[in-house]
């Protein structure tokens, strides 16, 4: 048995219970699809094992390391003006 971090100031990421909801949108995504599908064990059984995966993958990497590689792929839309866009891999000084 291992010891359960839980979250003891702001900075820390949301959580639901006892899991990140980092941990939990993968689940929850199965979910809806194996209900959508008719094919509920074996879609929350992929969504268990998909959350099992991204939380060894996040903890072998640095804090924000998921949002970094979203917002990098253009699949997370900072609509400020003080990002650059994503999708412009040449820079003119």
């Amino acid at each position: 048995m291992h010891a359960l971090d839980l979250p003891r100031g702001i900075d820390d990421p949301p959580s639901l219970l006892l899991w990140r909801l980092d941990d939990l949108i993968p689940l929850i995504l199965m979910l809806i699809i194996g209900i959508l599908a008719d094919r509920l064990l074996l879609f929350v059984l992929l969504g268990l094992g998909l959350s099992r995966l991204y939380g060894r993958f996040r903890d072998s990497r640095p804090d924000g390391f998921a949002l970094h590689w979203a917002y990098w792929h253009g699949l997370v839309p900072l609509g400020a003006r003080s990002y650059p866009n994503p999708f412009s891999r040449c820079w003119r000084g």
